[in-house]
């Protein structure tokens, strides 16, 4: 099952591609006005008006194309068997860590001083 929800993702990835290619291909409305005054698109591959109908039409193919995968991803997505429970009760248990004694340190003394001498507070 796997391996065909690779294939359906890699077809739906490479047809939203193509869409994007055909989509830059096409001229706008506005490129159209130009033709009028001698733009020159007659002599091209499709003729003055095949490569509208051509790429639209292709454009229509291919969105019916990616509209039909989109809807089967997500069939494909919503029908994967699920586990019972929640996503905290599938994770592994965390083991907690042995703590080490902590040692305080003792505070630093002042030396003491020698017997016979008197100590002078600073």
């Amino acid at each position: 099952m796997n391996v065909w929800v690779n294939v359906a993702i890699v077809v739906h990835v490479l047809v939203a591609i193509a869409i994007i290619g055909l989509v830059l291909l096409q001229h706008g409305k506005g490129a159209d006005m130009g033709s009028g005054f001698g733009g020159g698109s007659s002599g091209s591959l499709f003729g003055a008006t095949g490569s509208a109908n051509f790429l639209s039409r292709t454009t229509a193919v291919l969105a019916a194309i990616f509209f039909v995968s989109s809807l089967g991803l997500a069939y494909l997505a919503t029908q994967r068997p699920r586990e019972a429970g929640s996503v905290v009760d599938r994770a592994a248990p965390v083991q907690p860590k042995k703590a080490e004694p902590a040692t305080p340190e003792a505070p630093a003394q002042k030396p003491a001083a020698p017997q016979g001498e008197k100590s002078v507070p600073q």
